[in-house]
């Protein structure tokens, strides 16, 4: 049997210098995102397909690594009708398993829950750079906290592990559900309309605004509406306030994002910009959305955002949600790419032994190596190889000390 030598497509290996990296990325977050009092909870890769088909997963929901029905319950299944054949699927990001989580285990977590959670994440659409079908994902939130403190310690806690982790040029961007609607509403757009139109305003950074109008006016919309629409997104350079003037919206979401923006700022230094045609794919949210921006990656790095509503799917009940989600993927790239290394703040030793070496040298080696592991050092014992320079080399190029 020939075996196929590269990893499924969309998928990778990690040598141990790459893996490195990842773990030290992990090991600043998790230090980080403690000391803003978050709690480390785990779920599981594989969730009930009705949990992953909501509607509320926006673009993702069509990316579902599915999973058939094991059994006599695959035999009994309608054949010709693929939803029959499956009862599960491969989670595609992490919110939605906390919110099951969360749903099941509320009687025994503090109010309001602070939650951090890694694992990887799998969605089946076309690998490019810094998208995979298997992705790290590293999220944040805060399940409970009705007002905006929670949005500002979400944005206040990832800034501060970017920073640990010497970023310096990116930029958050800033927006509100609530305020996209009232574009809509301001425009004469039927809501129903809402999402197919916001799919294309999210696409304006790549298309450019004359390709938005000719796909909105691909939507039968009212060509006034399109004009009215469009000449109210261009001024992308306006405050909050100064934006909304004339826009059916409550004074309340404006305040709202006005005190997000301040609060962040006076503890922080990071740019952090309004921007009305931000949309965010997600459909469970509902109130301010954010992403955060990089140079050298045209796609976001992170992003979340309020969704009061998702938690009331599993129990009935509204519970106020707020998250943030770090693309772990593309964060170690950029690191990757720019010559990132890692600060070594513990010894590395490497004893060579002679193949032929006696038992009591071997024991004498055997015993200091021990003594140093227990002290917190890092030891490698190795057999000389008949190569011994490149050996060698080899070694102090991975920073060991070489011990005869």
């Amino acid at each position: 049997m020939n075996y196929i030598k590269t990893p499924t497509k969309g998928m990778r290996d990690f040598l141990p210098k790459e893996m490195a990296l990842r773990e030290y990325v992990l090991k600043i977050m998790k230090e980080t995102y403690e000391n803003f009092g978050f709690e480390m909870i785990g779920t599981p890769s594989v969730e009930h397909i009705e949990n992953l088909t909501s509607n509320q997963g926006g673009e993702n929901e069509k990316l579902i690594f599915k999973i058939l029905k094991r059994g006599e319950k695959l035999e009994n299944a309608n054949k010709d009708d693929l939803d029959s054949l499956v009862d599960s699927g491969l989670r595609y990001d992490l919110t939605v398993p906390l919110s099951r989580l969360y749903a099941n285990n509320m009687q025994n977590l503090s109010f309001p829950f602070r939650a951090f959670q890694t694992g990887y994440s799998y969605r089946a659409e076309r690998p490019q750079k810094g998208r995979y079908r298997e992705l790290m994902q590293c999220d944040l939130d805060i399940i409970g906290e009705k007002t905006n403190l929670a949005e500002i310690d979400l944005i206040t806690a990832v800034i501060t592990f970017l920073q640990k982790l010497d970023f310096k040029h990116f930029k958050i961007k800033i927006n509100d559900r609530r305020l996209l609607k009232a574009l809509i509403l301001y425009a004469n757009i039927p809501l129903e309309k809402m999402d197919q139109v916001l799919i294309i305003l999210d696409k304006l950074d790549k298309i450019g605004l004359d390709n938005v109008k000719e796909e909105l006016l691909k939507l039968d919309i009212a060509t006034d509406s399109v004009s009215k629409y469009l000449e109210k997104v261009r001024n992308l350079n306006l405050d909050v306030r100064s934006f909304c003037e004339n826009l059916p919206i409550e004074e309340e979401v404006i305040n709202n994002l006005e005190e997000i923006i301040s609060c962040v700022c006076q503890n922080v230094k990071a740019e952090i910009i309004f921007d009305p045609t931000l949309v965010r794919g997600m459909g469970y949210y509902t109130g301010p959305i954010f992403e955060i921006e990089a140079e050298g990656l045209e796609s976001a790095i992170g992003g979340g955002g309020r969704y009061d509503n998702m938690i009331g799917n599993f129990i009935n009940e509204t519970i106020p949600a707020c998250g943030f989600s770090i693309g772990f993927e593309r964060l170690v790239l950029l690191l990757e790419e720019r010559g990132f290394e890692i600060p070594h703040f513990k010894e590395k030793y490497c004893y060579l032994i002679d193949k032929n070496a006696d038992i009591n040298v071997k024991q004498e080696i055997i015993k200091e190596a021990y003594q140093k592991r227990l002290e917190n050092q890092i030891v490698k014992i190795v057999t000389k190889s008949k190569n011994y320079k490149f050996q060698k080399e080899s070694l102090e190029k991975d920073g060991y000390q070489i011990l005869n």
